[in-house]
């Protein structure tokens, strides 16, 4: 076992680094002893870890070299190649950019060296701005490298630890907010937590004295966090001289600063002088509409606008009016939907969300996309129809009735009787059922509500019963007797999608309903067949070892030498007079156990077609309710996992029990109850599904159905080309029961059937119909007729599989059906492509002879923000309503208290939330919310949803508001936009390149919705208002508008830009209404209309842009505006290297020739108001550069010269400049030295050889601006001859 060498001092991040990344891997977790290393080790730093003996290379020292390795175990130091490049750059900079500077600022608050304020108030601002490094490239992440910690976030907490804990005060905190948020997600993870302890957050930054107890006092005395392979034990060698007078300054320091401590808590006790208060500041609030409004009615639009962005006030009285004034409907702005409209019809049906259900994120990125793509298809002008509806949810529903009636009534289903029963689920769903609507309305989903379905509906019911009943005629439906997955506490059989996987690993406990103790999974028993007539032995393996009761027969491979001799043997069974083949059989691995495997045909999938090959027999020992039958005593009776231990101990009393080993291994659960999951042999009804399954696939191969993106295509076509038959029998109440009836003849003529023959099963709409058929079938008169109908209920995905023309009315002919029949569009979740979208394709082309609909678009499957499977015991599930609105982590935790967990998966839950939410979940808002999930839609298969940048997004939607603010203020109270968006002629060069931009943005959105490319319709917007709009164009326009009266000319150029302008907010608008449809709505409304008495009265209803109106994009605008954005941005470095922060200066621009002068002097004004310029003189070669200026390049045919004689100290900046220089020098002396030796090329990884090259170049860079400054200077202070 490995030894872990680590200093017992709490602040010591190297070795605190260390046992984190030992933490972080459970499995090779090594002995951690708080001491120095044995000086036989050579390695009297600390952490050192010792792996084996300890000898030579065995021993590791050093945190970065400890963390690596034990990191590397956990598998934390990366997942792949590139992934481990990136963790070895951060361990590089928390080395060598943030441990310096953290130290050089903490160390003498902590009395470690001596306080020298100059120093430490350079130190302190150097912290900073590393940490705006670090802070930027947190923005978009959760953690710095993948999804999930790496060492990458271990080093650089570990690194910042003592300034979050000491130095950075709350106004730093609030600056770095990605640090911060970064910072609290890190040290909440229980890793973090076992070796840190709880984190308190530094308040103000004063001296601190650490607390160490008696025992350890002596021992850290010298243990410093930086200095801890100077300290010595008790075993050590004597200090010499020289440490000796080092540890007696050391002791003076403490002493004085003990000294500086007492007279600070003296001044404590004095009375306080008064201060003057400063003003606190105000933080803004919710704000929340309160002007009176009837639903249905207009929202107030007439009242000024608030002055910040709210949800609360922006998301009110919007979406009532918009079901009321009936835009979600197809037949608003037409006269019939039948009428033919030349933009075509948009039809899409939602994926049916369960009755018993409330909103998920997967829910929410579901109508995210559904919505955004149904308002888009909306304002093209298509005949556009959502529609809605909800799933009965069969075991579902049935179980959460079945809940609440033993819970207020003590009563079970049984008690009641099945109509008494179903009448209580119809009281529920009419009670509870519509809240989930209620939900997707919040998200803004506009579905047209008039024609909502519920698959238990008449119209629904009736489609379901003639599907099943053409199907079963067609003979496509059939009955058999097969393996089902079988749930005993349902008593039902369940689907596939109903099955959980659990692996485990090895030997587990786990809990069983109807079991008071939890069972053992996860092992391997080993038992012994006696050969039949001999005294040898076959020896067998089973995880399952009560299934042994069942056996009938054992199977080896037919090439296996070892039992060649067996062919034609028997083996007895131990428990009764069974005797049972050895089969030869090509499934069985040779190389897995002993090669001979136990047959159970009745309960293992496997076995069964072992069975069907070598006619064995099928003894089911299962009844409905897990107990045994078909067994000898004492096991007849038994529950089958109690039957598990009483087998066990039989075989090893008789001398037939050989081991027990841990054994990884799945174990299929009941999603719905939690039970294991048995197969069992059950008559039920079956869809033959190969000649359907063929025409779904050779409907995709062939073009007519197109599945999007196409990565899925392998899948679907793997399932589909090996499809097995359906079986659709479920043992419920609550659902669509089976209209097939049971034939019993009264005639001798007529032998009496059995269940297992088709041929007794007749199938019709009533039992009439079905009389009728069975008396036509059996030429017999009807009275002779006897019928019995299943007691089975449909599977609820059969109801489902027909959802898109059985909400039409199908097989009855409509209107609707006509017209929106085959619809357009199939978008759901990856996850459900077979159990749903290939069984509507399927239904679809059998029932109707057409495909459901011409695209399925698949989108991702949300995730936590590390990756996991949103899951309730793990406490990440996300109500989208509380991203919407905000929760406290108190408000999160009384969820979990509400839930039907056991206590001790709450905890686990609560310490989940803990380290996901620390302060809870902020209001984000409906809009932040939905551009978030479009924007996230890039990843693939999955996504992982961060909540901290969905409120990234309701930042821009502030942003978004004070824009438009500011735009409407400028606009004017009499501004009056023309009739059509059109270029006049005299846009200024700014106007055509805002209007070129937006006309860029039109293409790009215009192409995203076509192609699905939602990150490329959100990047695009949110470019185009954040970083075109307001950080470029609005600023350039405020001199336009200041200036507007000097003159006529002056008046003119403002006006032209006011249209501009208004072109660019009414058409951003638009552009974003479709994703963000509250906040649009709300400046929309605001906005003075172009054609007043005809413009439509919503943006929801109005055109979406396209390139045919917004046609300005100009590629030589875009060009010109490029090099000018980068000139401004060369002088905004300059003013920021030299302090500029509020001070003018003339700017002198050196262009190479007279084109790039003249395009200077076009946009002159642009480059002033842009780089708070005092002036911009272009000049051409020829022209001198005055002196005293700073210089840089901006491209190549542009040089900056920034005047900066008479603004600054210049002996000051100098000298500033030559404390720079000396330690940049003194930086890449170290860097060389270490390049240098000899066996850097060996030792050293080749990534961090190209790290410190790429470092030493960049110091070089560094210190050649830093010398041509200074001598920039000195020229300036030189006297002009």
């Amino acid at each position: 076992m490995a030894t872990l060498y680590v200093s017992p001092h709490p602040d010591d991040f190297r070795s605190l680094l260390a046992l984190l990344a030992a933490e972080f891997s459970p499995t090779s977790r090594p002995r951690t002893i708080t001491e120095d290393p044995p000086a036989s080790l050579n390695a009297r730093s600390r952490p050192t870890l010792v792996l084996g003996a300890g000898k030579g290379d065995s021993v590791l020292s050093g945190a970065s070299a400890v963390a690596w390795y034990l990191a590397s175990q956990g598998k934390r130091a990366g997942g792949d190649t590139k992934e481990q490049s990136l963790v070895w750059q951060w361990l590089s900079f928390a080395d060598n950019e943030l441990t310096p500077v953290s130290c050089a600022v903490v160390f003498p608050l902590m009395g470690v060296i001596a306080v020298d304020k100059k120093l430490q108030h350079s130190s302190r601002a150097e912290l900073l701005r590393v940490l705006k490094v670090l802070n930027q490239a947190l923005e978009p992440r959760t953690f710095l490298v993948g999804e999930n910690v790496t060492l990458a976030d271990m080093a650089v907490a570990t690194a910042v630890l003592l300034p979050f804990k000491y130095a950075l005060e709350p106004s730093d905190r609030k600056v770095l907010s990605n640090v911060t948020r970064w910072f609290t997600t890190c040290i909440n993870q229980p890793q973090f937590l076992k070796v840190l302890g709880k984190i308190t957050l530094c308040e103000k930054m004063v001296p601190v004295t650490l607390k160490t107890n008696a025992a350890t006092e002596a021992k850290t005395a010298n243990a410093s966090p930086a200095a801890d392979s100077a300290d010595a034990t008790a075993n050590g060698p004597p200090k010499t001289e020289a440490q000796l007078k080092k540890d007696a300054k050391k002791k003076e320091k403490l002493e004085k600063f003990q000294q500086k401590k007492d007279m600070e808590a003296k001044k404590k006790t004095l009375p306080p002088t008064e201060k003057k208060a400063k003003p606190e500041k105000k933080e803004l609030g919710v704000i929340t509409y309160s002007v009176p409004t009837p639903p249905g009615e207009k929202k107030d639009v007439v009242s000024p606008l608030p002055d910040a962005y709210s949800p609360q006030y922006v998301e009110a009285a919007w979406y009532s009016w918009w079901e009321k004034q009936g835009f979600f409907k197809p037949e608003y702005g037409r006269k019939s939907i039948s009428e033919p409209n030349p933009r075509g019809v948009f039809m899409m049906c939602i994926p049916p969300p369960n009755v018993t259900g409330s909103l998920h994120l997967g829910h929410a990125l579901t109508n995210a996309i559904q919505d955004s793509l149904t308002r888009w298809h909306r304002m093209r002008g298509e005949t556009t129809l959502w529609n809605p509806g909800c799933d009965h949810a069969g075991i579902a529903t049935q179980v959460v009735v079945e809940k609440k009636l033993m819970r207020e009534r003590g009563l079970s289903r049984h008690d009641l009787g099945r109509e008494n029963f179903i009448e209580e689920i119809w009281k529920w769903k009419n009670e509870k059922g519509d809240r989930i609507y209620h939900q997707l309305k919040k998200l803004g989903s506009t579905l047209d509500w008039d024609r909502a379905c519920f698959t238990m509906d008449t119209k629904l019911s009736y489609a379901v019963q003639e599907a099943f009943i053409r199907l079963h005629e067609d003979g496509v439906i059939y009955r058999s007797k097969r393996l089902v997955n079988w749930s005993c506490s349902l008593n039902s059989a369940i689907s596939d999608i109903e099955v959980d996987k659990k692996e485990l690993t090895g030997r587990t406990l786990l809990p069983v309903p109807g079991y008071k103790e939890k069972v053992e999974f996860g092992v391997l028993v080993s038992f012994a067949y006696k050969v039949d007539g001999s005294d040898e032995e076959v020896i067998v393996a089973t995880t399952r070892i009560e299934t042994m009761l069942g056996d009938t027969a054992v199977a080896v491979h037919p090439t296996d030498p070892r039992y060649q001799h067996l062919k034609g043997k028997m083996v007895l069974h131990p428990f009764c007079d069974r005797k049972m083949p050895i089969v030869f059989d090509d499934f069985v691995d040779i190389s897995f156990g002993t090669g001979a495997v136990k047959i159970t045909p009745a309960h293992d999938h496997n076995d069964y077609e072992v069975g069907e090959r070598h006619n064995l027999a099928f003894i089911n020992i299962l009844d409905e309710n897990g107990l045994l039958i078909n067994v000898p005593p004492p096991f007849l009776g038994m529950k089958r996992f109690e039957a598990r231990k009483s087998v066990l101990q039989a075989l090893k009393d008789r001398g037939q029990f050989k081991e027990i080993k841990d054994n990884p291994m799945v174990v299929p659960v009941c999603s719905r109850s939690k039970d294991i999951v048995e197969p069992l042999l059950k008559p039920q009804w079956y869809v033959n599904c190969r000649e359907m399954g063929k025409e779904a696939a050779d409907s995709v191969r062939e073009g007519r159905l197109k599945i999007i993106p196409d990565h899925h295509l392998k899948t679907w076509f793997n399932w589909l080309d090996n499809i097995r038959d359906w079986c659709i029998s479920r043992q419920l109440w609550w659902g669509h029961r089976i209209p097939a009836y049971f034939v019993t003849v009264n005639d001798p003529s007529v032998k009496p059937g059995e269940d297992m023959d088709g041929h007794y099963w007749v199938s019709g709409r009533s039992e009439e119909e079905a009389r009728n058929v069975a008396a036509k079938r059996f030429n017999v008169s009807a009275d002779k007729i006897a019928l019995r109908q299943d007691e089975d209920v449909l599977d609820t995905w059969f109801s489902s599989g027909i959802f898109p023309f059985s909400i039409f009315g199908w097989p009855n002919e409509n209107q609707d059906l006509n017209v929106f029949y085959p619809g357009t569009l199939l978008e759901t979740g990856h996850d459900i492509l077979f159990f749903w979208v290939a069984r509507m394709v399927m239904m679809g082309l059998k029932l109707t002879g057409k495909l459901p609909f011409k695209e399925v678009y698949l989108h991702a499957v949300v995730r936590d923000a590390h990756g996991r499977k949103m899951s309730k015991s793990l406490g990440n599930v996300i109500d989208p309503l509380d991203v919407i609105t905000g929760i406290s982590l108190e408000g999160l935790h009384a969820q979990l208290t509400d839930s039907n967990l056991d206590p001790v998966e709450v905890e686990k839950a609560k310490q989940g939330q803990k380290s996901d939410y620390p302060n809870g979940i902020p209001e984000c808002g409906t809009d932040a919310l939905r551009f978030a999930l479009c924007a996230y839609t890039s990843q693939g298969r999955d996504i992982n949803m961060d909540v901290n940048r969905i409120l990234g997004y309701r930042h821009f939607c502030n942003k978004l508001w004070n824009a438009v603010k500011f735009a409407m203020k400028s606009l004017g109270d009499n501004f009056v936009p023309s009739e059509k968006a059109q270029l006049c002629g005299e846009e200024s060069v700014s106007d055509r390149w805002i209007l070129s931009r937006l006309s860029a943005a039109v293409g790009l959105c215009d192409a995203g919705f076509k192609s699905y490319d939602f990150p490329g319709i959100t990047t695009a917007i949110y470019n185009f208002w954040l970083y075109e709009l307001c950080d470029v164009y609005l600023e350039s326009l405020k001199p336009v508008f200041s200036k507007a009266e000097e003159d006529e000319a002056s008046q003119r150029r403002a006006l032209v830009s006011r249209q501009s302008l208004y072109t660019c907010l009414e058409v951003g608008l638009r552009l974003l209404a479709p994703v963000m449809p509250f906040v649009t709505e709300e400046l929309y409304q605001r906005l003075p209309r172009r054609r007043p008495q005809t413009d439509p009265p919503s943006i929801s209803v109005t055109s979406y842009p396209d390139n045919e109106e917004f046609c300005w994009q100009s590629d030589e605008v875009d060009r010109d505006m490029e090099f000018v954005m980068t000139v401004i941005k060369t002088i905004r470095s300059l003013r920021s290297d030299y302090n500029l922060n509020k001070t003018r200066a003339d700017c002198y621009l050196e262009c190479t020739d007279s084109a790039t002068a003249s395009l200077v002097q076009q946009y002159c004004l642009q480059i002033q108001t842009l780089s708070h310029s005092q002036a911009i003189i272009p000049l051409t070669t020829n022209q001198p550069v005055p002196e005293g200026c700073a210089v840089a390049i901006a491209s190549d045919r542009c040089t900056v010269n920034l005047m900066l004689k008479g603004l600054i100290d210049l002996e000051k900046e100098v000298a500033k400049l030559m404390t720079k220089k000396g330690d940049l020098e003194k930086q890449m002396e170290k860097l060389r030295e270490k390049i240098a030796k000899s066996d850097y090329k060996e030792k050293v990884p080749t990534k961090v050889q190209e790290q410190d090259a790429e470092k030493l170049r960049q110091s070089q860079t560094e210190l050649e601006k830093v010398t041509e400054a200074v001598d920039n200077f000195r020229k300036m202070m030189q006297p002009s001859p």
